[in-house]
């Protein structure tokens, strides 16, 4: 049997530190090619109105440039990927929640910023549930 050589061994851990750097390099190659999550809808598109009772509250929800007389219009914030994001009214029975797109596509609230959500349905149903029944107070201008 072949006795191995230091030269040997040093070829051999480079051989091996060589091929993890390259996997490493298309495992993140393949990752940013892979489709955005269902998680994560594209910023140009527009979430559908919706109107609902959800654990006995009733939620509704359009986008804020049209339907029910919106509150203004569409600002046209720029999202990470250039195009523009949508701005939405959501009301907890009767009263607003403020949401807010974030630049990926995904939406939070002013009851929790740290918790992202796909639409803003569900923004309002986690708001919901986050209330626990409480009532929704205005925000201070």
């Amino acid at each position: 049997m072949q006795r191995l050589t230091r030269r040997d061994m040093v070829r051999r851990s480079m051989l091996v530190v060589a091929g993890t750097a390259l996997a490493g390099q298309t495992a993140v190659a393949t990752a940013n090619a892979s489709p955005q999550s269902p998680h994560a809808p594209h910023a140009a598109d527009v979430p559908t109105a919706f109107d609902e009772t959800y654990l006995g509250r009733h939620i509704e929800g359009w986008p804020a440039d049209g339907g029910h007389g919106g509150h203004g219009g569409h600002t046209g914030h720029g999202g990470a990927d250039g195009h523009d994001l949508v701005e939405f009214v959501v009301r907890i029975d009767n009263d607003d929640l403020h949401v807010m797109q974030n630049a990926d596509g995904t939406w939070i609230s002013v009851i929790d910023h740290y918790e992202t959500h796909p639409t803003p349905r569900d923004v309002a149903r986690a708001a919901v549930r986050d209330l626990n029944g409480a009532s929704l107070v205005p925000l201070a201008v």
